[in-house]
C-alpha cells in the first residue's frame, strides 16, 4: 500500500516509486542460516517453481531495470523477483 500511495502522490513530480520483493536469495546471511540448521538448501529450492535459489545478480538486474528508462512508465508496482514462489 505504501508503494502505491507514494507513487500516486509523487508521480506528478516525475518521481517513480516501485518496490522489489525477492524470494530466497543466496547471500552470506542465507549461508549462515543454512549452516545453523534453519533448514536445508533443498527445502528452500523446492519453494521456488523455477527450481533454484535466487542470486544477488537476479535482484540487482531487476533494480537496474526499474532505475532505467526502459521502465519509464512503471510506477506503483511491486516486482516479485522470487522464481515464482508467490505464484503457487
Amino acid at each position: 500500500g505504501l508503494t502505491k500511495s507514494a507513487a500516486a502522490e509523487y508521480g506528478r513530480k516525475g518521481i517513480r516509486i516501485n518496490d522489489v520483493c525477492p524470494g530466497v536469495i543466496r547471500t552470506a546471511m542465507l549461508e549462515r542460516a543454512l549452516e545453523s540448521g534453519v533448514g536445508s538448501e533443498e527445502q528452500m529450492v523446492r519453494m521456488h517453481p523455477i527450481g533454484r535459489l535466487g542470486e544477488i545478480e537476479d535482484v540487482a538486474s531487476a533494480v537496474l531495470w526499474l532505475c532505467s528508462d526502459a521502465s519509464a512508465f512503471v510506477t506503483g508496482h511491486s516486482l516479485a523477483v522470487d522464481g515464482a514462489m508467490t505464484a503457487v
